[in-house]
């Protein structure tokens, strides 16, 4: 069954932050201070969507929608990267809310991306990730997610496959070409990106035929490294989309040396540079240690 992108799309991979995280009951609950509730119950992803392994996929019955974190300094982080990764894209910012269960707080380990314009973004995995690897990860997992938004926007990815991959490699992409944007998070250190990316959606998953395939552990890391590659160029959602697909499907069946990018001739001579890597990466032959420290 092909995946339909008018569904709400979870982030699957970020389920695996880490493994333990997923279904951990000893993980620490932080105090929960007064927060502002919407009143509200957070809407369930569509069944389709069910990609996470290691947690339910859907919000627990006793979660809650919040406007805010524990505190203003996190609350103004999230805030900031939302209006900075839509601004890039020259977009008005979808809906940004908080789910939290006081009950249950591992059930939060998530973060999903909706076709109606709001991203829901889990207590449990916003604080996992700041104490295991700072601020960049949740800024790669919100413009993770946010990648999704611009699929809904624009009927993106143009490539289809039976499974999720290409919807989920092309939102590996989309985050690792806002962490490098000087506009962006304007990180130009791939090693630090590549250790968030790493901390964030390390393994990826082998079950390739399953609907909710996110690509392989290689394929995801060279899904993050093209987009950081690509964030050498100013591109619109569309321009990405092709040169993200025109260098990754190459990568991917090998064809890349027999064709050339004549759309984007400036673009191709940079990326030549770079496509034997890309497909080393993809293939394991470089190894998770080794893309860490990619220049």
């Amino acid at each position: 069954m092909k995946r339909k992108i008018q569904f709400p799309i979870l982030l699957g991979a970020i389920a695996v932050l880490s493994l333990s995280a997923c279904n951990d009951d000893t993980m620490e609950t932080p105090v929960q201070p007064e927060q502002q509730a919407e009143n509200l119950k957070p809407e369930q992803p569509n069944a389709l969507e069910k990609v996470c392994y290691y947690v339910d996929q859907y919000w627990s019955s006793s979660s809650v929608l919040l406007t805010s974190l524990q505190n203003s300094t996190d609350t103004n982080f999230m805030n900031s990267q939302m209006t900075k990764i839509a601004s890039m894209w020259g977009r008005s910012n979808p809906t940004l809310r908080f789910v939290n269960d006081p009950s249950n707080f591992n059930s939060t380990y998530n973060a999903i991306s909706y076709s109606t314009g709001k991203i829901y973004y889990g207590y449990a995995i916003y604080y996992d990730a700041k104490a295991k690897g700072g601020d960049i990860v949740n800024a790669m997992i919100l413009a993770h997610e946010y990648g999704h938004q611009l699929q809904y926007i624009f009927g993106l990815p143009t490539v289809t496959e039976s499974t999720a991959r290409p919807n989920e490699l092309e939102a590996d992409g989309f985050a690792g070409y806002y962490l490098r944007r000087p506009n962006g998070y304007n990180q130009t250190s791939f090693a630090q990106i590549a250790a968030a990316y790493e901390f964030a959606q390390s393994i990826g998953d082998y079950q390739t035929t399953s609907p909710g395939h996110h690509g392989t552990p290689p394929q995801r890391r060279s899904a993050v490294r093209l987009g950081f590659l690509l964030g050498q160029y100013s591109l619109s959602a569309a321009d990405f989309d092709y040169n993200f697909f025109y260098y990754y499907q190459g990568v991917l069946n090998g064809t890349y040396k027999m064709a050339k990018n004549s759309q984007y001739p400036e673009l191709d001579a940079y990326m030549k540079q770079y496509l034997d890597e890309l497909k080393q990466i993809q293939t394991g032959e470089i190894s998770a240690e080794e893309f860490k420290n990619l220049k």
